[in-house]
This record gives C-alpha cells, structure tokens and sequence, in this order.
C-alpha cells in the first residue's frame, strides 16, 4: 500500500514536468534530471521492499551545478573486479570520478546530446581536493598519446580561481581533429559548491580505488569473470 501510494503522488509531478520539456532534440536539463530522480527514488523504494532492505538497482545521485551558459554535473564510477578461483576478488579496474559537461541553449534549457566527459584518476582527484582559494589546477587527457594518433582528440581540464577568491572557474576544452570540432565549456562554481565537490570527492575516493573491499562493503561490480563486467560500469570519457 506505501508503494502504491507513493506511485500516486509521484505519477502527477512526473506528467507536469514532462509538459515543460522543450521539443525533440533539446532538453531541459533541470526537468530532466528531477524526472530521473523521482523515478530512481520510486524504484529504489520498491528494490528495498520486494528484497528484504536490499538495494539491488543502480543509484543515480550525480551532483549537478547548471549555471548561465553550461553546466557541470560529477559522479563516481565505481572499479569493476573479477572473482577468482581460490574465492578472492581481483581488481580489474578502478573507478573513476566522472564529469560531465554541456551547453545551455536558452534560459533553464541544456542540450544533452552535445555533453562530454572528463574522468578524474584517484590521482587527479586527489590534487584536485588539495587545492586552495588562490590555487589552480590543470589536466590533460590524450587516448592515443603513446601512438602515431597522438594529439588527434584532446582534451583539457582547469579549475582556476575566481579573482576575488569567491570560487573557481572550471572549464573543459575539447579538441577533435577527426571531426573537425572545438568545444569547450566554462562552469563558474561557488565557495560553497567547491565544498560539496571536495568532501563528496573526498568521501568517494577510497570507493573509486577499490579500498571499500577492505571493509567488506557490498558492490555490484563484482563478475564472475573478467569479461563479464557492469556495462554502465564500463563507460569511459572516449565512448562518444
């Protein structure tokens, strides 16, 4: 009966947002990602119900900063790992803490199709959370940096502050001499936005390096095989 009755109340809100979704090929971002989440917050109630306090659906909680001309959302992709033989568990792959940017199109209107990503390392996140008011940083991604294609696709990272010591700018540029294309996004993220962002990537970082195993945490990343992984697990910044 709760069940039932938290579909009732959410099913009218998800009809009024979806009427103030622009037409095909542009989304409201903003809408958008409300939509998702009261889904997500009405299936992972049916998920802890029908399996005893269990959460066995994938959690969509990305933190998103929408601002006048892009926006910038980050989430944590968990590792993947491989269970062997003797019954231990091997570490395949680690996770990462992904952002996504894309650009505004209008007022409250982001267009989705045209994002792209960047995934932080442990490493980069750890000088990412270490940065002060006055400090900056900068990083640089190349798929084929050790190949004849290097340079091809490129793609730069800064997070710089704001002159007044207020906050920081971020911005992505990303180059593609395949397609011919130059984008590039700026966020600008408040004191206390930064905040959120280093505690949350703070909070995430021993989760994202497999560390969580150590503690017996419960992950549903883990595969009977090496080959058999979490396909949204698997999503890097070079799928697109």
């Amino acid at each position: 009966m709760a069940i039932l009755k938290l579909i009732g109340l959410l099913r009218p809100r998800n009809q009024l947002l979806h009427k103030r979704l622009p037409g095909e090929g542009v989304r409201d971002s903003i809408w958008q990602h409300a939509i998702n989440t009261l889904a997500g917050f009405s299936t992972v109630r049916q998920n802890i119900v029908a399996d005893a306090g269990k959460l066995t659906g994938r959690v969509f909680a990305p933190y998103s900063v929408f601002k006048g001309k892009a926006a910038l959302s980050a989430e944590p992709r968990l590792p993947t790992f491989s269970k062997l033989d003797s019954g231990g568990v091997k570490l395949n792959r680690r996770g990462v803490i992904m952002l996504t940017f894309w650009p505004s199109v209008g007022e409250r209107k982001y267009d989705w199709e045209k994002r792209q990503l960047f995934a932080l390392s442990a490493t980069e996140v750890g000088s990412l959370i270490s940065i002060g008011t006055r400090d900056s940083c900068e990083f640089f991604h190349d798929p084929s940096m050790l190949s004849s294609n290097a340079g091809q696709v490129r793609k730069s990272l800064s997070f710089k502050p704001n002159a007044d010591g207020s906050g920081y700018f971020v911005s992505l540029s990303v180059v593609n001499n395949n397609l011919k294309t130059n984008d590039r996004f700026t966020v600008p993220v408040t004191t206390a936005e930064f905040a959120v962002m280093r505690t949350a990537f703070s909070f995430a970082l021993p989760h994202i390096m497999g560390w969580d195993r150590f503690t017996n945490q419960p992950s549903e990343s883990v595969s009977q095989s090496p080959s058999k992984v979490v396909p949204q697990l698997m999503e890097t910044e070079w799928d697109r």
